[in-house]
């Protein structure tokens, strides 16, 4: 599913891969987006033949920008949000989607946190892990660090992926 979200994206935005700095900008972006994050900008470097290593910098970059906010500021916008009668249920959905995946980071912690985190499959990442961090009040000093080494560790398994396995059959 990253794979192809990440396709559609470089399809979509194609103009603005027409120079180097608008190859980037789009891995930028969609290393930021939810669901695709780093896993998807790698790929998307991939298909526009960015380098590894810069392409690697730039989507993590771009994947743990967000880390801080969603860690410090979800739970007050959260608040804010279910005022708001459509609003509201866009909360639950999130909230009842983070505890479903809760039991995983809960036992080990930090660890279960980097570990959530680190290892790309779908429905992880650090939007969802910071969420579940947040709700569950996990100190947040500790969950970023754990959450910036979990996107190193997925950058570096899909480092594999992207560049090794997936770009030689492209």
């Amino acid at each position: 599913m990253t794979q192809k979200l990440a396709r559609f994206f470089v399809s979509i935005f194609g103009g603005i891969t027409a120079t180097l700095f608008g190859k980037y900008l789009l891995v930028f972006l969609i290393s930021m987006f939810p669901i695709l994050e780093l896993r998807g900008g790698l790929i998307a470097a991939s298909l526009l033949d960015l380098p590894m290593w810069q392409s690697f910098l730039v989507c993590f970059i771009g994947n743990i920008i967000p880390i801080p906010f969603i860690l410090w500021l979800i739970n007050p916008i959260f608040r804010s949000m279910r005022k708001l009668k459509h609003l509201g249920r866009v909360v639950t959905w999130c909230e009842e989607k983070a505890h479903s995946k809760q039991e995983k980071i809960e036992n080990l912690k930090y660890l279960g946190l980097f570990l959530f985190v680190g290892i790309p499959l779908p429905g992880t990442g650090a939007w969802m892990g910071c969420l579940i961090s947040a709700l569950l009040n996990m100190d947040k000093k500790k969950s970023l660090l754990a959450a910036f080494l979990g996107v190193v560790m997925a950058g570096v398994i899909m480092l594999v992926v992207s560049y090794g396995v997936i770009g030689r059959l492209f």
